[in-house]
């Protein structure tokens, strides 16, 4: 490609990039990737085969998207995150920190189930009205709902759709994954915990007196079925990634049998199901997928991964440090999905060994995972959470969320750096 290809591939990946975080006229993100992705066309930085093969290449990764959002739209019909947090309620004894406690951990299983958009997306007003309706200072348990859907992502490969994006350019099978990652992701939550506790100590010296209920759902095997559907959903993720098996075919499935549970019981909606699935998501892939290889084919990520490989050159602890702090950055700049195409894609160029990519793809999910703990547009599910919290009357502002995201970010990222490299020299 010559240099004024590549230049005008740069600017037009800028450019789209900075219309999708502005969001002018707030037109869907998907039409300024897909109008981004036309641009890579028109300026020859990618051909119309290319992009095609880029695309349908991606169809696990769709799949992934289409089966969690569905089957998180069924479980949110069905009241299931409704039932679990009054359980969560009536299990704090009234007390504000073990309140706290038991929504971070529901939180950190309905990520690992169900990924960290399906927890900002249907458990932050659950646990707005439940905390309201006991009298409770909301801004403790919001701010939870939105540090544990980064933070419990790095807990399974579908934890995040970022996590899909990455593994797709630089596989691993279930036991890497796990054995790099999951010690770090324990380390990540409780240092996030500790933050939480901390930032919030006054908030949460405030109990509750009544004894709260469970919550009733209005169809009580529609919520039974959907329960157990999900627990066999999460449960085809890890057979699904010990096989190596397509996790986008075992999403799909899993919907599949959730929607086919309700009806059998008389439970199902699938027109409110279908209006709450976030359809946005699949033009701004797309779009995505195609604005990446542009930059590839301008030569930007195998640049970058000549650096990247200079710094696995020089040993320890700074090359996982530096690609998850870097992944971080990018997370907070640019948004976390863009960043895990770019990121992977400079690992893969970087000249080095099979295990040596994925142990930087490992620290590069602690980047775009954790990362976006700063800032309230470095992942989809901080600004679905945000725009949850305005609708409801509690506002947050980018300067406070920037505030605890200060707090709690340095230490848990710096904390699962280390534990990282701790791992990969054992």
């Amino acid at each position: 490609m010559s240099g004024i290809h590549a230049a005008a591939a740069l600017l037009l990946f800028v450019a789209t990039l900075s219309l999708v975080l502005i969001r002018p006229r707030r037109v869907p993100e998907g039409v300024f990737a897909l109008g981004g992705a036309l641009g890579m066309l028109l300026v020859g930085a990618v051909s119309p085969r290319e992009a095609l093969a880029i695309i349908l290449g991606a169809w696990n990764a769709f799949l992934f998207f289409l089966g969690m959002l569905v089957a998180a739209a069924a479980a949110d019909r069905a009241e299931v995150f409704t039932r679990l947090a009054g359980l969560a309620a009536r299990g704090a004894g009234g007390s504000g920190w073990r309140l706290l406690l038991n929504l971070f951990l529901l939180g950190s299983a309905i990520t690992a189930i169900l990924s960290n958009d399906a927890t900002a997306l249907l458990l932050t007003p659950v646990v707005f009205a439940l905390v309201v309706r006991l009298g409770l200072p909301p801004r403790p348990y919001a701010f939870t709902c939105s540090f544990v859907a980064n933070a419990a992502s790095l807990l399974l490969p579908v934890a995040n759709p970022a996590n899909i994006l990455v593994l797709q350019v630089v596989p691993m099978t279930l036991p890497q994954f796990l054995g790099r990652l999951l010690l770090p992701a324990l380390v990540a939550l409780a240092v996030t915990f500790a933050g939480l506790l901390l930032v919030f100590r006054d908030d949460l010296v405030v109990g509750f007196g009544a004894k709260p209920t469970a919550g009733a759902a209005d169809h009580p095997r529609g919520f039974a079925v959907t329960l157990a559907g999900l627990c066999l959903l999460a449960a085809g993720y890890l057979a699904g990634a010990a096989l190596e098996a397509p996790l986008g075919l075992v999403a799909l499935a899993g919907a599949t049998i959730i929607l086919l549970a309700q009806a059998l019981v008389g439970a199902l909606a699938p027109r409110a199901i279908a209006s709450e699935v976030a359809w946005g998501i699949f033009p701004f892939l797309a779009g995505m997928l195609v604005l990446v290889r542009g930059i590839e084919n301008a030569g930007l990520t195998p640049l970058l991964g000549a650096l990247l490989a200079r710094a696995v050159a020089s040993g320890g602890l700074l090359a996982p440090l530096l690609t998850a702090v870097g992944a971080a950055l990018g997370a907070n700049l640019i948004n976390n999905l863009p960043m895990a195409l770019i990121a992977a894609s400079t690992v893969a160029a970087a000249p080095a060994a099979p295990s040596t990519h994925q142990d930087l793809a490992a620290a590069v999910l602690l980047g775009v995972d954790l990362g976006p703990n700063l800032t309230i547009v470095g992942s989809l599910s901080t600004m679905l959470w945000l725009l949850l919290l305005r609708r409801r009357g509690l506002d947050v502002s980018g300067l406070e969320y920037l505030r605890v995201g200060a707090l709690l970010l340095p230490p848990a990222l710096l904390a699962a750096a280390l534990t990282l490299w701790l791992v990969q020299q054992l």
